[in-house]
């Protein structure tokens, strides 16, 4: 491990304020801002998926902003490949690189590998999913939940994928999904240091609540609109498009849109913060706490 060069991991919710503190950092420390978003590298992915700007940047490089297109599926393991790879140029010349972001799943798997999750036969996933579509999601979270309580008490069971994927697991070989996570870290030849931000539960709220005004206000529709035809890549199967799209197909008037989209984002937000607190052993501080961060490396 070469302990000279450091991975400075800023975590956090949506809307919690990782951009401009990541973007303060790496003015401080000359460095470059890795995004850790399963949304934010697909380019015609914007307004939804509150993906910085260039003015919010100030000048600061940004990976895996716009980096890969919609017509493309950018799982855990690609992240975790193209991202080492990326990460050994740029510590040629940084010695320390933040890595930010929200999506959990990506920050592990770069940080510690992927779990060795053993092979399944495929019926079993195209059977759940038809289950999906003629009966409904919560009925296979409710099933995930009694099989697998340990995982489903902190996944996204709003995530049809995940939801899917560990059931899939769980039937194929009779076990927990939560049973084949990896029991050692993946080496890395670098040091991790981990850091996640939080803000006062009100306060967080509030933010999120005012964020989806101005997505709203910015374009959100007509946004969602153009990616009709993608509607089914799992990059939509989220917050902030699925909830449009039900909108769009007449399940409900514009003001049940908006109120399911604020409602769901504090729960993503939630489920995040439940992520971080039970992976792995992330030292917390509030959005403001620049100097504090700097001081711990």
């Amino acid at each position: 491990m070469n302990v000279s060069k450091t991975l400075l991991v800023i975590a956090g919710p949506t809307a919690v304020g990782k951009t401009n503190l990541c973007v303060q950092l790496a003015k401080t420390l000359e460095t470059d801002v890795v995004s850790a978003d399963s949304r934010q590298l697909y380019r015609e992915l914007s307004i939804g998926t509150a993906k910085p700007t260039r003015a919010e940047m100030q000048g600061v490089t940004h990976h895996f902003i716009n980096s890969h297109s919609i017509q493309e599926v950018v799982s855990a393991g690609r992240y975790e490949r193209e991202c080492l790879a990326l990460l050994d140029e740029l510590f040629c010349k940084k010695d320390i690189v933040i890595l930010t972001g929200g999506t959990g799943l990506y920050i592990d798997a770069l940080c510690f590998g992927l779990d060795d999750i053993p092979a399944v036969d495929s019926s079993i996933r195209d059977q759940l999913m038809a289950r999906v579509a003629t009966e409904g999601l919560s009925l296979l979270q409710n099933e995930l939940r009694e099989r697998d309580p340990v995982y489903a008490a902190e996944a996204d069971l709003q995530n049809t994928q995940r939801v899917v994927r560990a059931l899939e697991v769980c039937l194929g070989t009779g076990q927990p999904f939560s049973s084949f996570r990896r029991q050692q870290p993946a080496k890395r030849p670098f040091t991790i240091k981990l850091c996640a931000l939080d803000r006062p539960r009100a306060e967080l709220y509030s933010r999120i609540d005012l964020r989806m005004d101005a997505m709203l206000a910015a374009g959100l529709l007509e946004e969602a609109r153009t990616l009709l035809p993608f509607r089914s890549h799992l990059a939509l199967r989220t917050v902030g498009y699925q909830e449009v799209f039900g909108y769009f197909d007449g399940q409900y008037d514009y003001e049940e849109m908006v109120f399911l989209l604020k409602r769901n984002s504090r729960r993503y937000a939630k489920r995040q913060l439940t992520w971080f607190r039970h992976q792995q052993d992330y030292q917390w501080f509030a959005p403001d706490d620049g100097t504090a961060i700097l001081n711990s490396l």
